[in-house]
């Protein structure tokens, strides 16, 4: 089959053929690049993975001359690799070779070999497909695994044998279901059966890998369908037991509660619809994190995961530690909102009796992630039921409302306290102390209470009063 090469393809691929001629290193463009523009996929920048018969990092400088302005070329010489940047294009080359294993370790003894070697060590057919730059067939689709009929059936499916496959480098597990999840295709049974059967091999793999696959999958249009492989696999059980312990639903005189598992994956993949960003995908995963340590049942009540909000917030920087996941604002993002995720909700219970010091604190607690907080509550809406879900949307309606009101009038969003701690110091001619800490806290609180208004005259009056109970006046 002949692949339909654009002109600006056309004239790069021809480019590089001239200078793999010249070395005689027959060369082809092989992987992700050929899967997606065979699915019709597009994406910002164009990552070209070119295979050649020879060295990738010489032919990477011999093509490197052939382009204008002549881009610099990044060699990798213990992996026999090449990496260089023209225009929008990233191109990285490697010379075809084949790989075996040792049981222990996923890095593979190398040797030089042909191209069916290097496709042969491909992870699944849809990323073994190849397109010739040899002048004898160039811009022939090589497709030796029949990975493109399974590009048209939407099938997931390893080269050689699964069982190998897997063995060799078990973060393909992650990888299967990463692509399932990206392109909505389905893994082959047999593939997915030897998946579960060498799930275990998953502990060789480094966290930082299993983390970035995991990231991908969380980035997906559609997360759930990568996250419930994942637990279907019983991969999620290995890598993620705080998330796999979310699943099963318990019931003590008939009284049952939800799968809090199968309800968060539907919060993820609500959070996913109305944002990009991968951190408010992670707060919806983890927002009821907490909930199979604070369960309990309550006879004549009913099941309470009461607190599991505040508790699920302290896992966030342990979880995040443990994923190697960043620990700077990202992280302080996601522990915010998996803290305070109920408090907009407990609000809206009793609407009509909320009261403007309750908005002042949501104001004050939330700060600037005060937009994002309420995003993940419009999220945490699974309901089936009609009459409930457009309550729980009227209530989020009015809630913002409110919201707006109180911060037009007492500005708190970006709040920052009228007295500071110097000024405190300064005027009592006091050092750093629990005093002056217990003034600063004073005037927050009946700011938020709504005792003074929020400004600097109505803050030192009260500041003053405050001091004077305290026997503290000011130095002159």
């Amino acid at each position: 089959m002949q692949f339909e090469m654009t002109a600006q393809e056309e004239a790069l691929f021809k480019t590089i053929a001239q200078a793999a001629q010249k070395l005689g290193f027959p060369t082809y463009v092989i992987g992700g690049y050929v899967r997606d523009r065979l699915l019709g996929r597009s994406s910002k920048g164009k990552d070209l993975d070119l295979v050649c018969v020879g060295s990738g990092i010489e032919l990477a400088k011999a093509i490197a001359k052939c382009l204008k302005p002549q881009p610099k070329v990044v060699t990798y010489a213990r992996f026999g690799t090449a990496a260089l940047h023209h225009k929008d294009w990233e191109i990285e080359l490697v010379g075809a070779r084949k790989e075996s294993y040792r049981p222990e370790s996923r890095k593979p003894t190398v040797e030089d070999g042909t191209l069916e070697d290097d496709q042969n060590r491909r992870d699944f057919t849809i990323n073994a497909l190849a397109i010739s730059l040899n002048e004898a067939d160039f811009g022939q689709l090589l497709d030796p695994f029949g990975g493109l009929a399974d590009l048209e059936t939407k099938c997931i499916r390893t080269p050689l044998a699964p069982e190998t496959t897997f063995s060799d480098d078990p973060l393909r597990m992650m990888r299967a279901i990463r692509f399932a999840s990206q392109l909505g295709f389905e893994i082959e049974e047999k593939t997915f059966a030897a998946i579960q059967s060498e799930r275990e091999r998953i502990h060789i793999i480094s966290q930082e890998r299993i983390s970035s696959e995991l990231n991908k999958i969380m980035l997906s249009t559609k997360p759930s369908l990568g996250l419930s492989l994942l637990f279907k696999s019983g991969l999620l059980e290995l890598i993620f037991p705080e998330l796999y312990a979310m699943h099963g639903v318990e019931e003590k005189e008939g009284v049952r509660h939800k799968d809090n598992f199968w309800h968060t994956l539907k919060v993820v993949d609500n959070m996913a619809e109305k944002s990009d960003d991968l951190w408010m995908r992670w707060s919806a995963l983890l927002h009821d994190i907490a909930k199979p340590l604070t369960k309990r049942y309550f006879k004549g009540q009913g099941w309470s995961f009461h607190g599991h909000e505040a508790v699920g917030g302290k896992l966030v920087p342990k979880i995040f530690k443990r994923f190697k996941l960043p620990l700077d604002q990202k992280m302080k993002k996601v522990q915010k909102i998996v803290s305070m995720h109920q408090r907009p909700i407990l609000l809206t219970q009793d609407r009509e009796n909320i009261t403007d010091s309750a908005i002042r604190r949501l104001l004050f607690e939330a700060g600037d992630d005060l937009e994002d907080l309420l995003l993940m509550c419009e999220a945490d809406s699974t309901t089936a039921n009609p009459k409930k879900l457009a309550r729980y949307a009227d209530n989020l309606i009015f809630l913002r409302q409110r919201l707006q009101e109180v911060e037009e009038k007492d500005h708190l969003r970006q709040w920052q306290p009228p007295i500071s701690g110097e000024e405190i110091m300064e005027t009592f001619q006091i050092k750093p102390s629990r005093t002056v800490g217990q003034l600063k806290n004073a005037i927050r609180e009946a700011i938020l209470d709504g005792l003074i208004p929020n400004e600097y005259e109505a803050a030192r009056n009260f500041m003053l009063e405050q001091a004077a109970a305290m026997d503290l006046f000011p130095k002159k």
